[in-house]
Protein backbone atom coordinates (compact mmCIF):
# COMPACT_ATOMS: atom_id res chain seq x y z
CA UNK A 1 0.00 0.00 0.00
CA UNK A 2 1.79 3.25 -0.97
CA UNK A 3 2.08 6.07 1.47
CA UNK A 4 0.74 9.31 1.35
CA UNK A 5 1.68 12.43 2.94
CA UNK A 6 -0.16 15.94 3.70
CA UNK A 7 -3.49 16.88 4.77
CA UNK A 8 -6.61 15.70 2.60
CA UNK A 9 -10.44 17.68 3.05
CA UNK A 10 -12.98 15.45 1.95
CA UNK A 11 -16.75 16.50 2.10
CA UNK A 12 -19.76 14.84 2.21
CA UNK A 13 -17.69 12.45 4.73
CA UNK A 14 -20.05 11.01 7.42
CA UNK A 15 -21.06 8.39 5.18
CA UNK A 16 -20.98 6.48 1.76
CA UNK A 17 -18.04 7.53 -0.70
CA UNK A 18 -16.61 9.91 1.45
CA UNK A 19 -16.67 7.62 4.96
CA UNK A 20 -14.35 5.25 2.40
CA UNK A 21 -12.33 7.98 1.54
CA UNK A 22 -11.82 9.21 4.61
CA UNK A 23 -10.84 5.94 6.29
CA UNK A 24 -8.75 5.10 2.76
CA UNK A 25 -6.55 8.21 2.96
CA UNK A 26 -6.03 7.89 6.54
CA UNK A 27 -5.02 4.52 6.56
CA UNK A 28 -2.63 5.76 3.36
CA UNK A 29 -0.91 8.03 6.01
CA UNK A 30 -2.86 11.41 5.22
CA UNK A 31 -4.37 13.24 8.14
CA UNK A 32 -7.73 13.71 6.97
CA UNK A 33 -10.74 16.55 7.42
CA UNK A 34 -13.84 15.37 6.99
CA UNK A 35 -16.82 17.99 5.94
CA UNK A 36 -20.27 17.65 6.38
CA UNK A 37 -23.62 19.56 7.69
CA UNK A 38 -24.73 17.02 10.76
CA UNK A 39 -21.92 17.73 13.15
CA UNK A 40 -23.04 14.69 15.70
CA UNK A 41 -23.02 11.91 12.70
CA UNK A 42 -20.07 13.34 11.49
CA UNK A 43 -18.07 13.86 14.91
CA UNK A 44 -18.72 10.31 15.43
CA UNK A 45 -17.46 8.83 11.99
CA UNK A 46 -14.47 10.75 12.14
CA UNK A 47 -13.68 9.32 15.48
CA UNK A 48 -14.00 5.69 14.01
CA UNK A 49 -11.54 6.37 11.64
CA UNK A 50 -9.30 7.45 14.20
CA UNK A 51 -9.51 4.33 16.15
CA UNK A 52 -9.42 1.95 13.20
CA UNK A 53 -6.61 3.97 11.36
CA UNK A 54 -4.57 5.28 14.16
CA UNK A 55 -4.57 8.43 11.68
CA UNK A 56 -4.83 12.03 12.62
CA UNK A 57 -8.52 13.30 11.83
CA UNK A 58 -10.58 16.55 12.10
CA UNK A 59 -14.83 16.66 12.02
CA UNK A 60 -15.48 20.01 10.71
CA UNK A 61 -19.62 20.56 10.69
CA UNK A 62 -20.07 23.26 7.38
CA UNK A 63 -22.80 23.68 4.74
CA UNK A 64 -21.07 23.08 1.57
CA UNK A 65 -23.21 26.15 0.05
CA UNK A 66 -22.76 28.70 2.38
CA UNK A 67 -20.22 31.06 1.89
CA UNK A 68 -19.02 31.88 5.49
CA UNK A 69 -19.29 28.40 6.58
CA UNK A 70 -17.02 27.04 3.69
CA UNK A 71 -14.25 29.90 4.44
CA UNK A 72 -14.68 29.06 8.22
CA UNK A 73 -14.28 25.21 7.70
CA UNK A 74 -11.28 25.66 5.58
CA UNK A 75 -9.74 28.14 7.85
CA UNK A 76 -10.53 25.38 10.57
CA UNK A 77 -8.42 22.81 8.81
CA UNK A 78 -5.63 24.70 8.29
CA UNK A 79 -5.03 25.85 11.61
CA UNK A 80 -5.84 22.25 12.93
CA UNK A 81 -3.73 19.91 10.50
CA UNK A 82 -2.27 22.03 7.95
CA UNK A 83 -2.91 23.46 4.27
CA UNK A 84 -4.86 20.86 2.51
CA UNK A 85 -2.77 18.87 -0.01
CA UNK A 86 -5.94 17.17 -1.66
CA UNK A 87 -9.63 18.41 -1.56
CA UNK A 88 -12.17 15.83 -2.45
CA UNK A 89 -15.18 17.26 -3.89
CA UNK A 90 -18.04 14.70 -3.20
CA UNK A 91 -21.26 16.15 -0.80
CA UNK A 92 -23.90 16.55 -3.18
CA UNK A 93 -27.61 15.59 -3.06
CA UNK A 94 -29.92 13.74 -5.24
CA UNK A 95 -33.32 14.22 -6.97
CA UNK A 96 -36.11 12.98 -4.16
CA UNK A 97 -38.49 11.50 -7.12
CA UNK A 98 -37.66 9.58 -10.27
CA UNK A 99 -39.88 11.72 -11.92
CA UNK A 100 -39.15 13.88 -15.63
CA UNK A 101 -38.28 17.59 -15.14
CA UNK A 102 -41.50 18.94 -15.56
CA UNK A 103 -42.97 17.07 -12.30
CA UNK A 104 -39.87 17.96 -10.37
CA UNK A 105 -40.03 19.82 -7.35
CA UNK A 106 -38.31 23.60 -8.20
CA UNK A 107 -37.34 24.18 -5.23
CA UNK A 108 -35.74 20.47 -4.38
CA UNK A 109 -34.37 20.50 -8.34
CA UNK A 110 -32.26 23.18 -7.60
CA UNK A 111 -30.98 22.29 -4.21
CA UNK A 112 -29.60 19.33 -6.12
CA UNK A 113 -27.83 21.56 -8.49
CA UNK A 114 -26.71 23.70 -5.86
CA UNK A 115 -25.16 21.20 -3.25
CA UNK A 116 -23.08 20.17 -6.00
CA UNK A 117 -22.38 23.22 -8.24
CA UNK A 118 -21.93 26.07 -5.26
CA UNK A 119 -20.49 23.66 -2.82
CA UNK A 120 -17.38 22.70 -5.45
CA UNK A 121 -17.15 26.16 -6.29
CA UNK A 122 -17.09 27.58 -2.81
CA UNK A 123 -14.43 24.71 -1.43
CA UNK A 124 -12.39 25.36 -4.43
CA UNK A 125 -12.33 28.83 -4.09
CA UNK A 126 -11.33 28.68 -0.24
CA UNK A 127 -8.79 26.32 -0.72
CA UNK A 128 -6.78 26.25 -4.60
CA UNK A 129 -5.27 29.68 -3.74
CA UNK A 130 -3.81 28.32 -0.96
CA UNK A 131 -2.12 25.16 -3.14
CA UNK A 132 -1.17 27.76 -5.71
CA UNK A 133 0.91 29.36 -2.88
CA UNK A 134 2.38 26.67 -2.13
CA UNK A 135 2.59 25.15 -6.19
CA UNK A 136 1.19 22.15 -4.94
CA UNK A 137 -1.84 20.45 -4.77
CA UNK A 138 -4.91 18.22 -6.09
CA UNK A 139 -8.52 18.74 -6.41
CA UNK A 140 -10.63 15.71 -7.39
CA UNK A 141 -14.74 15.83 -7.68
CA UNK A 142 -16.26 12.85 -7.64
CA UNK A 143 -18.35 12.64 -10.98
CA UNK A 144 -21.25 10.15 -12.53
CA UNK A 145 -21.91 8.13 -15.35
CA UNK A 146 -24.86 10.61 -15.76
CA UNK A 147 -21.90 13.45 -15.85
CA UNK A 148 -21.44 12.28 -19.76
CA UNK A 149 -25.43 10.72 -20.42
CA UNK A 150 -28.25 12.21 -19.39
CA UNK A 151 -31.08 10.67 -17.17
CA UNK A 152 -34.97 11.34 -18.23
CA UNK A 153 -35.80 10.93 -14.47
CA UNK A 154 -32.83 12.22 -12.06
CA UNK A 155 -32.10 15.97 -14.31
CA UNK A 156 -31.07 18.09 -11.27
CA UNK A 157 -28.30 15.49 -10.40
CA UNK A 158 -27.57 14.97 -14.43
CA UNK A 159 -26.94 19.04 -14.53
CA UNK A 160 -25.19 18.95 -11.50
CA UNK A 161 -22.57 15.86 -12.79
CA UNK A 162 -22.09 17.76 -16.24
CA UNK A 163 -21.62 21.13 -14.60
CA UNK A 164 -18.65 19.59 -12.13
CA UNK A 165 -16.74 18.27 -15.28
CA UNK A 166 -16.85 21.82 -16.86
CA UNK A 167 -15.52 23.35 -13.34
CA UNK A 168 -12.74 20.71 -13.55
CA UNK A 169 -11.87 21.65 -16.91
CA UNK A 170 -11.72 25.27 -16.21
CA UNK A 171 -9.57 24.89 -13.19
CA UNK A 172 -7.27 22.61 -15.06
CA UNK A 173 -6.70 24.76 -17.49
CA UNK A 174 -6.46 27.95 -15.30
CA UNK A 175 -4.15 25.95 -12.89
CA UNK A 176 -1.38 25.14 -16.02
CA UNK A 177 1.93 25.73 -15.29
CA UNK A 178 1.77 24.98 -11.52
CA UNK A 179 2.15 21.97 -9.93
CA UNK A 180 -1.90 22.08 -8.61
CA UNK A 181 -3.95 20.15 -10.73
CA UNK A 182 -8.09 18.71 -10.91
CA UNK A 183 -9.66 15.89 -11.79
CA UNK A 184 -13.14 14.33 -12.27
CA UNK A 185 -13.48 10.54 -10.69
CA UNK A 186 -16.66 8.38 -11.39
CA UNK A 187 -16.83 6.06 -8.87
CA UNK A 188 -19.48 3.32 -11.02
CA UNK A 189 -22.41 1.95 -8.53
CA UNK A 190 -21.20 2.12 -4.91
CA UNK A 191 -22.91 0.21 -2.60
CA UNK A 192 -24.31 3.37 -0.30
CA UNK A 193 -27.12 4.47 1.46
CA UNK A 194 -27.96 7.08 -1.44
CA UNK A 195 -27.39 4.46 -4.54
CA UNK A 196 -30.07 2.32 -2.36
CA UNK A 197 -32.21 4.86 -2.01
CA UNK A 198 -32.89 5.22 -6.04
CA UNK A 199 -34.91 3.16 -7.58
CA UNK A 200 -33.70 2.44 -10.82
CA UNK A 201 -30.60 0.40 -9.20
CA UNK A 202 -33.32 -2.04 -6.73
CA UNK A 203 -32.43 -5.42 -7.65
CA UNK A 204 -28.46 -4.35 -8.78
CA UNK A 205 -26.08 -6.12 -7.37
CA UNK A 206 -22.80 -6.11 -9.29
CA UNK A 207 -21.34 -3.21 -7.46
CA UNK A 208 -18.17 -1.35 -7.54
CA UNK A 209 -15.97 -2.10 -4.45
CA UNK A 210 -14.93 1.52 -3.01
CA UNK A 211 -11.17 0.00 -2.63
CA UNK A 212 -11.56 0.67 -6.52
CA UNK A 213 -12.55 4.41 -5.60
CA UNK A 214 -9.90 4.65 -3.59
CA UNK A 215 -7.04 3.34 -5.71
CA UNK A 216 -7.63 5.98 -7.83
CA UNK A 217 -7.96 9.09 -5.81
CA UNK A 218 -5.28 7.96 -3.43
CA UNK A 219 -3.22 7.62 -7.14
CA UNK A 220 -4.08 10.89 -7.45
CA UNK A 221 -2.68 12.40 -4.48
CA UNK A 222 0.37 10.84 -5.05
CA UNK A 223 1.06 12.83 -8.41
CA UNK A 224 0.57 9.47 -10.35
CA UNK A 225 -1.96 10.53 -13.02
CA UNK A 226 -1.37 14.30 -13.31
CA UNK A 227 -1.03 13.99 -17.45
CA UNK A 228 -4.95 13.53 -16.65
CA UNK A 229 -5.66 16.20 -14.94
CA UNK A 230 -9.06 18.04 -16.63
CA UNK A 231 -10.62 14.77 -17.70
CA UNK A 232 -12.74 11.90 -16.30
CA UNK A 233 -11.79 8.86 -15.01
CA UNK A 234 -14.10 6.10 -14.00
CA UNK A 235 -13.50 3.52 -10.90
CA UNK A 236 -14.41 0.41 -11.47
CA UNK A 237 -14.11 0.52 -15.56
CA UNK A 238 -10.06 2.23 -15.48
CA UNK A 239 -7.39 -0.16 -15.14
CA UNK A 240 -5.16 1.83 -12.68
CA UNK A 241 -1.66 0.32 -14.63
CA UNK A 242 -3.39 1.58 -17.52
CA UNK A 243 -3.64 4.82 -16.91
CA UNK A 244 -0.31 5.44 -15.35
CA UNK A 245 1.17 4.26 -18.60
CA UNK A 246 -1.34 6.11 -20.76
CA UNK A 247 -0.97 10.40 -21.63
CA UNK A 248 -4.21 11.35 -23.09
CA UNK A 249 -4.41 13.34 -26.45
CA UNK A 250 -6.50 16.32 -27.73
CA UNK A 251 -9.78 16.43 -26.11
CA UNK A 252 -10.01 12.59 -24.90
CA UNK A 253 -12.21 11.93 -21.72
CA UNK A 254 -13.32 15.62 -21.94
CA UNK A 255 -17.19 17.20 -23.15
CA UNK A 256 -17.40 18.04 -26.24
CA UNK A 257 -19.87 18.29 -29.27
CA UNK A 258 -19.46 15.31 -31.79
CA UNK A 259 -19.64 16.54 -35.06
CA UNK A 260 -22.75 15.46 -37.17
CA UNK A 261 -20.08 14.35 -40.09
CA UNK A 262 -16.81 15.88 -41.73
CA UNK A 263 -19.21 18.97 -43.31
CA UNK A 264 -20.08 19.88 -40.21
CA UNK A 265 -19.15 23.64 -39.30
CA UNK A 266 -18.83 22.93 -35.74
CA UNK A 267 -16.25 19.97 -36.25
Amino acid sequence: MPELEGVALVTGASTGIGRHLVEGLARRGMAVAGLARGEERLRAAMAEVADATGGRTLAVAADVTDQASVEAAVGEVREQLGPVDLLVNNAGLIDEAEVPLWEADPEQWWDVVTSHLRGSFLLSRAVVPWMLLRDRGRVVSIASGMSTRANPDYSAYSVAKTGLMRITESLALALEGSDVRAFDVAPGVVDTPMTRSMRMWQGFEDWTPPEQVLEIVAAIAGGELDQWSGRFLRAGADDLATLRSTTPEDTARQLRLRPYGDTDPLA
